[in-house]
């Protein structure tokens, strides 16, 4: 009976340890892989960025920024302006663009690096954007600092960072107090240029006035020749008539 209960026992023990050791060989699961980058996710968790979120998916610049983060390894910036601060802009600013011109303003909003909070201390001015090329003087973004407070003017809005809502080395997504007006949509028009002189056109009243002069002495030159004319006449006349 011993013999038997010792067999039991035995034969157990083995069982245990021959399934923990293929237990224990058998490779860990990996960790589920993370999902892609979603700026407008990001920004959703954030909160208070109802107006840029529609934005984003209205000129689809959204999923342009998805689609680079996810396939390259060059990382991107985005300055995020809170719906307080869309509120803040003139009424009927955003209904008076155009389609076009709504893309650029947010791109405008984009820089195509990753730029950490220290970065912004050693960058080049004028920063580019996704809107276009800086140096031309339409999409001029230039940031300066002052200690740890980041300064961003467009030549239109003067603002400051306010704080980092997202960043992982490859996505920087900073909260900004005003909206960035690029300065090729809301700058001052450029001023008229003068109209050219037609052909043809009459005189000024200088050159009629100088014009008249001339005409004024030639009328005076001719009458004082004809009254000459009939003076020496009338000597001629009265000389002949006493000659008689």
């Amino acid at each position: 009976m011993k013999n038997h209960i010792v067999f039991i026992s035995a034969f157990v023990v083995i069982t245990i340890v021959v399934q923990v050791t293929t237990i224990a060989a058998q490779p860990a699961a990996a960790p589920a892989p993370a999902g892609p980058t979603n700026i407008t996710k990001i920004l959703e968790k954030a909160g208070q960025y109802t107006t840029l979120i529609r934005l984003l998916k209205s000129t689809q610049v959204g999923d342009q920024i998805n689609t680079q983060l996810n396939n390259s390894n060059q990382g991107l910036t985005m300055f995020a302006p809170p719906d307080n601060a869309f509120s803040n802009l003139k009424s009927g600013t955003l209904n008076s663009l155009t389609d076009q011109e709504k893309v650029e303003l947010i791109q405008f909003h984009v820089v195509p690096s990753f730029l950490s909070v220290s970065n912004f201390q050693t960058v080049s001015n004028p920063l580019r954007t996704q809107a276009g090329d800086a140096n031309n003087g339409q999409f001029p973004l230039n940031v300066t600092t002052a200690g740890n407070q980041v300064n961003i003017t467009t030549g239109v809005v003067d603002t400051t960072i306010a704080n980092t809502i997202y960043s992982d080395n490859m996505l920087a997504v900073y909260q900004i107090d005003k909206v960035l007006l690029p300065l090729d949509l809301f700058g001052p028009p450029a001023p008229a240029a003068a109209p050219k002189p037609q052909k043809g056109s009459a005189p000024n009243s200088k050159d009629k006035s100088a014009d008249s002069s001339p005409t004024d002495d030639d009328s005076s030159d001719a009458m004082g020749l004809a009254c000459h004319g009939v003076l020496s006449f009338f000597v001629a006349a009265v000389i002949v008539a006493f000659s008689l």
